[in-house]
């Protein structure tokens, strides 16, 4: 079982960048991959950023390609998301997500707010 906590929101001007972690506790955190998904005020969780255990292998939504990037530390089970250019539109709770086999997990969620 994993247990995962966001960390790295805030309040932001457009053009700013911010960096959210997520830390996990629990084992095999390299075996899982990992997912960033954002929920604006009032619309439905949507995905944003996925990484493979390794990290070799990413995906991005094309709202944020470019300008959004997806890392993780396994030996500190940790996941990142660097977002660069942030637009006001990219305001909302951010989540991070784990999955393997029938196995998955939900962070708590980070609020991130960019004014223009």
């Amino acid at each position: 079982q994993l247990q995962l906590v966001e960390s790295g929101g805030g309040l932001v001007q457009a053009g700013s960048s911010l960096r959210l972690s997520c830390t996990a506790s629990g084992r095999y955190f390299g075996n899982y991959a990992l997912a960033w998904f954002r929920q604006p005020p009032g619309s439905e969780r949507k995905l944003i950023s996925t990484i493979s255990g390794t990290g070799e292998d990413q995906y991005y939504a094309s709202s944020v390609k470019g300008r959004f990037s997806i890392s993780r530390d396994n030996a500190k089970n940790r996941l990142y998301l660097q977002m660069n250019n942030l637009k006001p539109e990219d305001t909302g709770v951010y989540y991070c997500y784990a999955y393997f086999g029938s196995k998955d997990y939900w962070g708590q969620g980070a609020q991130v707010t960019v004014s223009s």
